[in-house]
């Protein structure tokens, strides 16, 4: 009888011990580029029942998300958003930024080759991103059988959530007009993905993104990622990263209140239901677990707002940098540039100009911020290596520091005055643009729906940063190697 109970007992432990951890199948993560956060309530009137909408009332809104880094932009976003860190760790440091003197895109990468095309701008995989992912803590929480997959009309809004183990990041490729990855991922296209690609194609050259149709190519493109590689359907969970594209490029042209974006955001409404209903009828209701994000926001257009009396403006940081050299030389009395670029606010002086100029770095670098204090349209002109010691307000401080990444960065940060961007604005300019610390860049939405999801909202303070951590405490799974985020406590505890 003992002996019966003992075995029993044992048995008992064994079954224990092989229950598996609750998760959702799949999870989906869908980054909107140049989303602010009020778009979600300034057209809210105008959306359907089954997109935006629904996220707000079925889901869990994280109403003060905010960008906790400078530069505020693509790369940079979508790299913080998956590895819930920031560029000082990560090193994704701007859309394009210098590795040993040389300028280099986020995802560049000349050891590999386009897949589906011959484009030299196919040559691109996550080799420059030093952290991981959700999808690579997923994959490796699941002893790799986990798939993920990212899909994006810009290859670097697909590659860098993806991560790097990703089964594969596809994107549009505007030479051939269809999507397309690269060998880091495979040696050739799926054979689904070639006939995909014949029935949905466009004309080769046709730039997709500044259009609304590129809204619908996305979801239709992540739909078939969805059916064709079987998501959701194993026995473990797998992910899925979106980023659209459109709102971006539209937004860019044409500005946050012109009639395109309202378009825009309208299919993005009508897609978005189209969406989730097919997630609904392929991976059950309640059993997938999505999240909806930015990467950054957007200022208003200065021409709107100067035409009701609100402050706003460009600061041109070419016309900058030429000044800079100028004046530059003639202080030195030997001409050179001294200043190699200025990008996304960061200023790339050159060691070498300064030497040969009988000039350190230390001076060129002094001389170039004194020159810049003179543009009454920059509020701070910071020092990135020394900017713990210099007088700036705590929060732009801390998104300064998290921004700075030695050697990828540059010397010198400035922050333009509230609604000046970088970019020449004259009478005719409707567009607009994005890269500071802000609210109107920085405040990004975040709405949580499905797999373990009650309907509420929070106005506590939250990072990006904290949106992997959350996504990794709801399925269970150990954190990316660099993030610094926290799991958002509303949103973890209903999941228990």
């Amino acid at each position: 009888m003992r002996r019966t109970i003992l075995s029993l007992a044992l048995s008992l432990v064994t079954l224990v011990g092989m229950a598996a951890v609750e998760r959702p199948k799949l999870v989906v993560g869908l980054a909107i580029d140049q989303m602010r956060w009020d778009y979600l309530y300034f057209y809210y009137d105008s959306y359907g029942e089954g997109g935006l909408r629904r996220l707000l009332d079925e889901g869990f809104s994280c109403e003060n998300q905010n960008i906790n880094y400078v530069p505020t932009v693509t790369a940079i976003g979508h790299s913080s958003i998956y590895t819930g860190s920031v560029p000082a760790l990560h090193g994704i440091a701007g859309n394009n930024f210098e590795i040993d003197n040389r300028r280099v895109y986020s995802c560049e990468d000349k050891a590999v080759e386009g897949v589906g095309t011959d484009s030299d701008d196919a040559c691109r995989s996550p080799k420059n991103l030093l952290a991981t992912t959700i999808g690579d803590v997923l994959k490796l929480a699941t002893d790799f059988r986990s798939k993920v997959f990212g899909v994006a009309l810009k290859d670097r809004a697909s590659i860098l959530p993806a991560g790097h183990s990703a089964d594969a990041a596809y994107w549009y490729d505007q030479k051939v007009g269809h999507f397309v990855t690269s060998t880091y991922y495979m040696d050739r296209l799926p054979e689904w993905l070639d006939k995909y690609n014949k029935a949905n194609g466009y004309k080769p050259g046709f730039d997709l993104k500044p259009t609304v149709e590129g809204v619908t190519a996305t979801f239709r493109m992540a739909e078939a990622v969805l059916t064709n590689e079987k998501l959701g359907k194993g026995d473990v969970t797998d992910m899925l990263c979106i980023s659209v594209s459109s709102t971006d490029a539209i937004g860019h042209a044409t500005g946050t209140r012109g009639k395109e974006n309202r378009e825009v955001y309208m299919r993005l409404d009508r897609d978005l239901a189209e969406f989730l209903a097919t997630l609904d009828r392929e991976v059950g209701r309640g059993n997938y677990l999505l999240f909806l994000t930015a990467d950054h926001g957007a200022a208003h257009n200065p021409n709107f707002l100067n035409s009701h009396k609100i402050p706003g403006g460009g600061w041109d940081g070419r016309e900058a940098q030429e000044n800079l050299n100028s004046l530059l030389s003639e202080k030195y009395g030997a001409k050179g540039q001294y200043v190699r670029r200025i990008e996304d606010y960061r200023i790339y002086l050159d060691r070498e100009a300064a030497e040969a100029a009988g000039q350190t770095f230390e001076s060129l670098k002094a001389d170039a911020m004194e020159l810049l204090r003179q543009d009454k349209t920059l509020s701070y002109v910071v020092d990135f290596e020394n900017v713990a010691t210099q007088t700036v307000p705590q929060p732009l401080r801390d998104r300064i520091i998290n921004g700075y990444y030695r050697g990828r960065s540059g010397d010198i940060v400035v922050v333009p005055r509230p609604g000046f961007f970088n970019e020449k604005v004259d009478a005719n300019y409707v567009g607009t643009n994005h890269g500071v610390w802000n609210p109107y860049d920085a405040h990004i939405p975040l709405v949580f729906m499905g797999w373990h999801i009650g309907h509420g909202s929070t106005f506590a303070p939250t990072d990006m940063t904290d949106t992997a951590a959350t996504v990794c405490a709801l399925i269970h799974i150990q954190m990316p190697s660099a993030c610094v985020g926290k799991p958002i406590l509303p949103v973890v505890e209903q999941g228990k």
